[in-house]
């Protein structure tokens, strides 16, 4: 990328545009993932749908590898490439709710906490995500997955419209009526069609919900894990929890005794009356007290930002993941080992429930093709320190390949590695690959788009 290449960029985009040789450069590529360490030769700020136009036709043009960033929280780090560009949306935040059709336009580099609070303005939210400093386009072409899901569905289940920039530049809107197909493969098949520049949602009723944390010691995990995979499934839509192994971080609502202590937790989200979920507990047959309850009403994007202070931009990150029909006595065992043996303070393993709503959506709906799963796992290995960054890889890595013979082959796709190989991208999508394949060939032949799960183009004919 030489300085006459980076002048004519700055010239084109409205945008900056940052090289390796300037003072930002550091602080442009860094991502929220600190173990990623790679060094693209340009990082290209977008201000508009114009400035991508412009910016893929200058990649084209001197034959550069291209990376998209919304957000910058990509575990795997693929929204930067070596020596190529990262097109950066982030300059592109903004939202439109329609309160009257229940809608919002959201801009591409927006975040889920721009999202919630102009919803929420309206007494309305989308499914997404459970941390609000994550990007909308990652997480939403992956799939979604959060706090709603078991009452409203998956992020892409509530995707009405995107506008896309294609790799040879044009601008076209994904929708049920115009170009169906590369809608279906945008709900659920990853940033390999295009630059989504703005996303449409259906949003729903959601103001104040009830939250909850329901804590025990980690040696009661098996109990309690028993008890929460046969509960859960069988309770009301209003109702989510996702299940979690953590070292409970000395902060509120956590009482001091507690503080650095290993524990199983649920994490409540009733989206019903508020009020009713401390009833809805008591009455959820749990295995014994637990060590620490909390409950309380609570706005929902209060909800959304609870643990953005906990997990900075900046920390060191492994993670693997895995879809989950059922949790077996066998599985439990090994959460069981694994859990107990955490780590550092902010390592985690979470399983978020996708069933209820998310389960109803057709198989062949949306790309997203494990409507059959119940839970959606991951195993995050998390700590400031670069010294340990293989020590929580390590952790990841074993649980995941100890556990993995337990589940249902494929991952959400947001939570596949950058090194684990494409039949790891194959079992993600099951039979759809091929049509997504081919819809791949259709919209982006020459395969531009590949800093990402790929999906390689089909090959003529």
């Amino acid at each position: 990328m030489t300085a006459t290449v980076l002048e004519s960029m700055r010239t084109a985009l409205r945008g900056p545009v940052v090289g390796p040789r300037d003072s930002e450069y550091g602080r442009a590529r860094a991502i929220y993932n600190a173990m990623i360490d790679t060094c693209p030769a340009a990082i290209v700020s977008c201000a508009d749908a114009a400035d991508v136009v412009a910016a893929l036709g200058l990649i084209r043009e001197v034959g550069a590898a291209a990376a998209v960033r919304g957000g910058g929280h990509s575990g795997s780090g693929l929204c930067l490439v070596e020596g190529g560009v990262t097109v950066d949306l982030s300059p592109m935040r903004w939202v439109r709710v329609d309160p009257d059709a229940r809608t919002a336009e959201v801009g591409g580099g927006s975040l889920l906490s721009d999202l919630d609070h102009a919803a929420h303005g309206f007494g309305l939210a989308t499914p997404a995500g459970i941390v609000s400093t994550t990007g909308v386009g990652g997480l939403t072409l992956g799939g979604g997955h959060g706090h709603l899901t078991r009452k409203y569905g998956l992020t892409v289940d509530n995707l009405l419209a995107a506008d896309v920039i294609l790799a040879d530049g044009t601008w076209v809107t994904a929708s049920e009526s115009q170009n169906s197909d590369l809608f279906w493969a945008l709900r659920g098949g990853g940033g390999n069609f295009g630059v989504v520049t703005s996303f449409t949602y259906r949003l729903h009723p959601v103001d104040t919900v009830g939250v909850g944390i329901t804590a025990w010691p980690v040696d009661a995990m098996r109990e309690v894990l028993q008890w929460y995979r046969d509960f859960l499934p069988q309770a009301p839509d209003d109702l989510n929890g996702f299940f979690a192994v953590l070292v409970v971080p000395p902060a509120p609502p956590f009482p001091a005794e507690l503080h650095g202590t290993k524990m199983c937790a649920v994490v409540w989200c009733h989206t019903g009356d508020p009020d009713e979920l401390p009833g809805i507990l008591a009455r959820a047959g749990a295995p014994g007290p637990p060590a620490f309850q909390f409950t309380s009403p609570m706005p929902y994007p209060m909800l959304q930002s609870m643990f953005d202070d906990l997990l900075p931009t900046g920390l060191q990150w492994y993670w693997r993941g895995d879809f989950f029909d059922r949790i077996t006595d066998e599985a439990i065992e090994v959460h069981h080992r694994h859990g107990a043996e955490i780590p550092t303070a902010l390592s985690t393993m979470h399983l978020y429930p996708i069933d209820g709503a998310a389960g109803r959506v057709g198989k062949d709906d949306t790309a997203w093709s494990y409507r059959d799963a119940t839970w959606s796992g991951i195993y995050a290995g998390i700590d400031p320190d670069p010294a340990n960054a293989e020590t929580i890889r390590r952790w990841s890595v074993d649980y995941w390949e100890e556990l993995h013979p337990y589940s249902m082959g494929g991952a959400y796709v947001n939570f596949l590695g950058a090194d684990e190989g494409q039949e790891r991208v194959r079992a993600t999508y099951r039979d759809h690959y091929d049509r997504l394949a081919q819809i791949k060939a259709k919209y982006d032949p020459g395969n531009f788009f590949r800093a990402n799960q790929n999906i390689a183009p089909a090959a003529p004919g």
